[in-house]
């Protein structure tokens, strides 16, 4: 699937999604709530998301720095917005990833420490929620209460968790298994005459043994002499999600309707926690229609879907534009697309600096 096309999914699944939440649930007086809402609250739950992406580039440089690299605050910033674009493209939320190494490689940081960089500040997140959606269903049963597709949700996610803690637990523990199979991946190609060249296989091999050395390193020196970094990382990453998960209370109070604090954000944190693992791309669809089902338990039905749009829109679609502007600046739609497609970070800087 090409970048625009996933683009153009996400679009359309979000407005078609939207469309029907409106048609089905908007009436007088969402209408008058929305007409008579609060706007400087309005305008603090845009500071919330602005606090969010802070925080998220400040974990993009602590991160780097328990690496013994240097990422600077307006990169960190861009690698925010670059995430949220990548993953509103590709399924499982997965593709925010390669935009991201790329533009660290591009600075001069090699791609294994990227990719070691950018897959603890996922797991950082998934880590809190792991932890944070056990303890909001504990709290607050009523979370999950009468509907059994939330409750298998849930289930299929732990699960999901589970594994890829596995494996990158496997990857750190047994690097040798992963070279061995990265070799017979390459040789596996070569028999179906992706490359012919001895020469070219070698440079892959010798490229493919750097940079799982280098994602090894990355994670020694995270957790020895980098554990300040990860400390801050760890503290950025809470507030992260607690500027993301203080959105939707400032909009229930701009448009007048109760709230209890906590209970947002158990809600929002199993939401999240559920989104992670959704195959449509940036979670569109279900992201909307899901809030305005799970949203039903803290405000009434008419409200429910409304807010969820408006709280995506904050908290995700802002950051969509964002990122396109990044991704057409920094990098172009031409190697975007094909970074999107497969292609390494390091072939595809080859690739530039054999055009220029």
């Amino acid at each position: 699937m090409s970048l625009r096309k996933g683009l153009i999914i996400f679009i359309l699944l979000a407005f078609g999604m939207g469309a029907v939440i409106i048609f089905r649930s908007v009436d007088k007086y969402t209408i008058h709530s929305l007409l008579a809402a609060n706007k400087p609250k309005l305008l603090l739950a845009l500071l919330a998301v602005f606090c969010a992406w802070v925080c998220d580039a400040g974990r993009f440089c602590a991160l780097a720095r328990a690496a013994h690299e240097y990422v600077s605050f307006p990169l960190g910033i861009a690698l925010t917005w670059l995430n949220y674009f990548g993953s509103a493209v590709t399924p499982m939320q997965s593709g925010g990833g390669p935009f991201q190494v790329y533009a660290l490689y591009r600075r001069n940081i090699p791609v294994g420490k990227g990719i070691a960089i950018t897959l603890m500040r996922t797991m950082l997140t998934i880590l809190i929620l792991t932890l944070a959606v056990p303890a909001a269903v504990f709290f607050d049963p009523d979370i999950l209460e009468g509907s059994k597709f939330l409750k298998g949700l849930v289930f299929y996610v732990f699960i999901v968790i589970l594994a890829v803690w596995g494996f990158v637990a496997f990857t750190v523990i047994k690097p040798e298994v992963i070279k061995k199979f990265s070799r017979v991946i390459v040789m596996w190609l070569r028999r179906f005459n992706f490359m012919t060249s001895n020469r070219r296989v070698i440079k892959i091999f010798q490229w493919l043994d750097r940079e799982i050395d280098n994602y090894i390193l990355n994670f020694r020196l995270a957790f020895n002499t980098g554990k300040l970094w990860v400390a801050v990382a760890v503290i950025l990453s809470v507030l992260h999600l607690l500027s993301l998960f203080t959105v939707l209370p400032v909009l229930m109070s701009a448009v007048g309707l109760p709230f209890r604090y906590a209970q947002t954000i158990a809600v929002q944190a199993v939401f999240m926690f559920i989104l992670y693992f959704v195959p449509t791309p940036g979670a569109s669809g279900v992201a909307e229609g899901g809030g305005a089902l799970l949203y039903s338990v803290l405000m009434p039905e008419n409200m429910a879907g409304v807010m969820s749009l408006i709280c995506r829109f904050f908290t995700d679609y802002i950051s969509i534009f964002m990122g396109v502007v990044v991704v057409i600046r920094m990098l172009g739609w031409g190697v975007s697309e094909n970074l999107h497609k497969g292609a390494s970070p390091e072939s595809e800087a080859l690739r530039q600096n054999e055009h220029n």
